[in-house]
């Protein structure tokens, strides 16, 4: 490359990209971001990326609030594409994954495979996977299609109450009709690992140095996990799930979440302690690869990416 501009007409002189194309140029844009956090190596990979409604996006508040704070969000479409963002954490021998992805949800996710082998990462040597919360975009990664175990050699840790309300008999009847679907395959995942999970309560360590803390809300047993080291390190889930809306208004909604009390309670916690304590923050749907703070902003946060100069913390390996 020359580093000139290409002022032609590309359309008349390239031919189409395949969908492998794409695909492959999915991957090198979202090569793995890695960072040091105390004693732990973390790797962010990318599992691609959802299409949603921007319905769902604070449908309660006032009509032209929701507006102006779309408007500065750059949300402007009737759909917006959230990230999905996994981490993995090394520390010494152990490599821990968590959450596994969005299989066959939608046709934008699906892609962690992929980012794991392109960075010479065996799926065999994943030894913890350690389950968020039991949405598909998060957990429909863990089974393939023949019913075996992505990751076969891993133990796996998930939130009591999380697995508890998904596999409880009238589950149907505690979520709308266009989610019930999602209980279908929470339990077909939860069910492969039964003979090998862990049960996780807010409080308990994954690994020394990694525990559990309990932010309800965006599901019954929703869990975020604290990484020592540092000011600290949160790996939030979907605690908050675009930054550009719900920093700056903790208290709106969003159209998934189970409860939006508690949903609200939790969100203001996580900002409250982040801003306070200067803790990092990694969030699963924030632009990838998800990494930054939450600053005091009047009533409410500013987000602040860590990595928007940080080539260095990019794999150019690919």
């Amino acid at each position: 490359m020359s580093g000139q501009e290409d002022t032609t007409d590309g359309s008349s002189v390239h031919p189409a990209a395949t969908p492998a194309q794409r695909a492959h140029s999915d991957v090198m844009r979202r090569a793995p971001y890695r960072f040091r956090h105390g004693s732990y190596e973390v790797t962010v990979l990318s599992d691609g990326h959802l299409v949603l409604p921007t319905t769902l996006l604070a449908p309660e508040a006032p009509a032209a609030d929701r507006s102006a704070a779309l408007e500065i969000a750059g949300l402007r479409s009737e759909s917006y594409e959230p990230a999905a963002n996994i981490p993995l954490i090394r520390s010494g021998e152990e490599l821990i994954l968590f959450d596994t992805g969005g299989v066959g949800f939608q046709p934008g996710l699906g892609q962690l495979s992929r980012h794991l082998a392109a960075s010479g990462i065996e799926a065999g040597s994943i030894t913890k996977v350690v389950l968020t919360h039991g949405h598909p975009d998060h957990i429909w990664g863990t089974v393939l299609a023949d019913g075996a175990l992505r990751f076969p050699n891993a133990t796996y840790y998930a939130g009591a109450t999380e697995w508890d309300f998904w596999n409880r008999d009238d589950v149907w009847t505690k979520l709308p009709d266009a989610q019930r679907p999602f209980a279908t395959g929470a339990r077909r995942q939860y069910a492969a690992v039964r003979d090998r999970v862990t049960m996780v309560r807010p409080g308990d360590e994954v690994i020394s140095g990694i525990h559990a803390m309990a932010t309800p809300g965006h599901t019954p047993g929703h869990l975020s996990f604290e990484v020592a080291g540092g000011d600290g390190l949160i790996i939030a889930g979907d605690v908050v799930t675009t930054p550009s809306v719900f920093f700056p208004n903790p208290r709106w909604t969003f159209g998934f979440d189970a409860d939006d009390g508690q949903a609200i309670a939790s969100r203001e916690r996580l900002l409250d302690r982040a801003a306070s304590e200067h803790a990092m923050l990694l969030g699963y749907h924030w632009p990838y690869p998800g990494v930054g703070f939450a600053e005091r902003d009047g009533a409410g946060y500013r987000y602040l990416s860590e990595v928007a100069d940080r080539a260095d913390a990019r794999d150019d390996s690919y």
